[in-house]
């Protein structure tokens, strides 16, 4: 077994497990789904005749509903069996997709209705990405998390940037919105058929008699003390406000205003950001982490922020679909060190609240990035507001890794070789 294992490529070897196998056919079948709910949902508003307020509404009650349950599921993440909680947000998935596509195609939907379901799908994700990421770990040995992120990395930009969003706008294109939305409810109920065949795996014991208060209580005083997680988080924070925003809102926009193109424009560009991300995720999980990972992944998305700059600027499609695939390549990369990065360095029966931590602090100022970004795009222009996404995040970066002194942590605390690293955060 170790020779057949040394001779499969880094990315592959997590491949060797069954139920990682179930697991990532379930997660790409279901990103395809949300990538054709994503470009479904943009027409849809439109075909409702909103524009970019009201789109900003719908995204803005994602982020909400995402907000205020990941706390919580972070600590059901480390108390609860993490397969069941991916079953659970599937079924939601299914039956508000499936709401959305019927009351669509009967001509009944309002964008109330929109903004409620995209509530609950918001909430939904706030179990989904603590669970899975506190699953890995129990499937895998821990030198192959690198490569079973890099895979994540990988897939969540094909499945929901460029083949989901394909599909979407050429039955968008075709039909309308809500079929779309309700083949995106069939997506998602493959994705649930294979969850139901994995084994039911471990959970991690929680500390006796503990509440969820205490739980959470616990989760916020590791990230305080621990300096390179709080940078990194202060980082994401900020970066957020400024980039989220206009990328959700505002870039179908950009599409059709500036380049005349319709739903097949706009899941083009999506398509190259998807392309570029899977390129970028492939490329570092195929890599030894980079010695100085934690300067290299908060380059990789400061500095790889810069080309939405061309978004304001060009009247080209293709010039767009460049700029943000260097933007999902770099992107995609940093999320894949990072994701390794939590896994190898924090505590195991704390990885799932501070899972939840890091999409709780790094998209607290999602909503308002999203409500914003209608307002500010008509006040500033849409083509000044993407100039300003694109050159901000690069100082954030720095200020990030001079002010916390992140060089001097990384190399204290090597994550390659795997010996090199122990089980505690440093």
């Amino acid at each position: 077994m170790t020779d057949r294992r040394r001779t499969l490529p880094r990315a592959l070897r997590p491949f060797r497990h069954r139920d990682y196998r179930f697991l990532v056919a379930s997660m790409g079948v279901s990103l395809v789904g949300s990538g054709m709910w994503i470009v479904a949902l943009v027409w849809q508003v439109m075909a409702l005749g909103g524009g970019p307020a009201e789109l900003s509404v719908v995204a803005t009650a994602t982020s909400i509903g995402l907000l205020l349950s990941v706390l919580l599921g972070g600590v059901a993440a480390d108390r609860l069996p993490r397969r069941a909680l991916l079953i659970v947000v599937e079924i939601t998935r299914i039956a508000t997709a499936g709401i959305v596509g019927l009351l669509a195609i009967s001509n009944t939907l309002a964008l109330w209705h929109l903004a409620v379901i995209a509530f609950v799908l918001g909430a939904a994700e706030a179990f989904f990405f603590p669970a899975y990421t506190a699953l890995l770990p129990t499937m895998l040995p821990a030198d192959e998390l690198l490569a079973a992120n890099g895979v994540e990395g990988t897939l969540r930009p094909i499945a929901q940037q460029a083949l989901g969003p394909a599909a979407a706008g050429v039955v968008v294109g075709a039909f309308n919105p809500g079929v779309a939305i309700l083949l995106a409810a069939a997506a998602y109920l493959v994705a649930l058929l294979a969850l139901l065949v994995m084994r039911t795996l471990p959970v991690t014991p929680a500390a006796e008699h503990s509440s969820v208060l205490h739980d959470l209580a616990e989760g916020f005083r590791y990230l305080f003390r621990t300096g390179w997680l709080f940078a990194s988080l202060a980082f994401a924070t900020l970066y957020v406000l400024v980039i989220i925003g206009p990328i959700e809102v505002l870039l179908p926009f950009a599409v059709r205003d500036n380049t005349g193109s319709g739903a097949g424009g706009f899941a083009f560009v999506l398509g190259a950001f998807g392309v570029g991300g899977a390129i970028g995720s492939l490329v570092v999980s195929s890599l030894a982490m980079p010695r100085r990972y934690l300067t290299v992944m908060l380059l990789l998305w400061g500095a790889g922020a810069a080309p939405l700059v061309l978004l304001g600027i060009t009247a080209q499609l293709w010039v767009m679909a460049i700029a943000v695939f260097a933007v999902g390549f770099t992107g995609s990369a940093a999320i894949v060190i990072w994701g390794t990065l939590l896994q190898r360095r924090v505590p195991p029966h704390l990885l799932g609240r501070v899972s939840s931590l890091d999409f709780f602090v790094s998209l607290a100022l999602m909503p308002i990035s999203m409500a914003m970004a209608g307002p500010v795009g008509t006040w500033l222009g849409v083509p000044l507001t993407f100039v300003l996404a694109g050159a901000v995040p690069v100082f954030l970066a720095a200020a990030a890794i001079l002010g916390w002194r992140l060089p001097r942590d990384e190399i204290a605390h090597p994550l390659d070789p795997p010996a090199a690293v122990t089980a505690t955060a440093g």
